[in-house]
């Protein structure tokens, strides 16, 4: 039978990074696309004897419910390392919820009326705008560049249509997915003054935040907002295993209150056996050594990428510099379409795929961009599939 689905679906569509997941399957493909870590990288010794050491009678109430909120004791160890990151909080400033996924969606619920004003970095996460779009909000952009969200261009956009007022604007700072171009010390400090002065909240988005392998650590917005109009995202995804499905939110705590309820009602609670290992974790083993181990191997990951492309890869194509993160941003001359050359060419000859960067655009779609992520390869892996590559688009661009 067909359904009445509400009219809200029509903004549900396919994940296009989800579809190129599937190629993972296939072992002939070398894929750039998943922002996936390193599975090598996981620290399976340390957690296995966490999990071991819960799964027994003497702590079976890791196996039983527990608060909405998060468990205390994980709620308290993320509150040290953040206040240590420059945002003094504790336990009850913060609620745990299942990947920053899971934050993004229930700020959206909570926020969005249909026909509302979200304000987003042009181009902007993928995963985000899949969050928000059921919430049948409109689009305003605000374009970017080396220092990340352009802070100018924004406050003339805002100025123009000062009645026009946005109910949030959604960031990633650093090492932002897709480009990993990370936002300046003085923007930050000018987007907290412009949404002071405007009246907007900001979704400040902080998966990469831990993985910087070069350059200067700079304050988050939230610490640079000292009224609490920042609503900050973190995750253990990209720092310790994403399959563990946990995050947290940190705001005000009447903001808390209503997240808290919404989550309630989406799934009760996480896991309290994984919040349970990433406590013990937490307790019995450095989190920043091992932070440490993985940003020394993704830097090495990132020049071999970066490596390939100016030996294999024609002139005309341009390429961001992470000083962190999981990605490359690739821009190619106008009028080329990374996801028909992709479909037509890259895969059935090259056997390599990437991210068509289209699908990152809120608005107006461009399609001579691609993201491509080097975090979960090898190296011999990594180095074959952009020699391929390379070679596919000397042939079709030229030197």
């Amino acid at each position: 039978m067909s359904l009445p689905v509400a009219a809200r679906m029509s903004r549900v569509r396919p994940n296009a990074i989800r579809e190129l997941l599937r190629l993972g399957d296939d072992p002939a493909i070398v894929s750039f696309g998943g922002g996936y870590p390193d599975p090598t990288l996981f620290p399976v010794d340390e957690l296995a004897a966490v999990y071991a050491d819960l799964l027994t009678p003497a702590h079976a109430n890791t196996l039983q419910y527990t608060a909405s909120v998060g468990m205390p004791r994980l709620r308290e160890q993320v509150a040290e390392r953040l206040t240590k990151d420059g945002m003094t909080c504790d336990a009850d400033d913060l609620l745990v919820v299942q990947g920053g996924q899971q934050g993004l969606d229930l700020v959206a619920k909570m926020l969005l009326d249909p026909g509302d004003l979200v304000l987003t970095e042009n181009p902007t996460f993928l995963g985000a705008l899949i969050a928000f779009n059921p919430y049948e909000p409109r689009y305003l952009t605000v374009p970017m560049d080396d220092e990340g969200l352009d802070t100018d261009a924004l406050e003339a956009l805002l100025a123009a249509s000062p009645a026009n007022v946005p109910k949030f604007l959604y960031t990633v700072p650093e090492f932002q997915n897709p480009t990993g171009v990370s936002l300046s010390l003085r923007r930050r400090e000018h987007l907290v003054e412009l949404a002071g002065r405007f009246g907007f909240v900001v979704l400040e988005d902080t998966p990469y935040r831990e993985l910087r392998y070069e350059g200067e650590r700079l304050p988050t917005l939230r610490s640079l907002a000292p009224d609490g109009r920042v609503i900050h995202l973190g995750s253990f995804s990209k720092i310790l295993a994403p399959s563990m499905r946990l995050g947290w939110v940190l705001a005000d705590r009447d903001v808390l209150g209503a997240l808290t309820l919404l989550k309630t009602a989406t799934d009760t609670q996480c896991s309290t056996l994984n919040m349970a290992a990433t406590s013990a974790y937490l307790d019995r083993y450095d989190i920043d050594a091992h932070i440490g181990r993985i940003c020394a191997s993704y830097r090495h990951k990132r020049d071999v990428a970066l490596a390939g492309v100016a030996r294999w890869f024609p002139s005309s194509v341009r390429f961001t510099r992470a000083q962190g993160g999981l990605f490359t941003w690739a821009t190619f001359p106008e009028g080329f379409d990374t996801a028909a050359f992709m479909s037509g060419r890259m895969i059935p000859e090259a056997k390599v795929a990437w991210v068509p960067g289209g699908t990152f655009f809120p608005v107006h779609e461009e399609s001579n961009h691609a993201r491509m992520s080097f975090s979960a390869l090898p190296d011999d892996r990594l180095e074959d599939g952009l020699e391929r590559l390379g070679a596919l688009l000397r042939e079709e661009l030229g030197d």
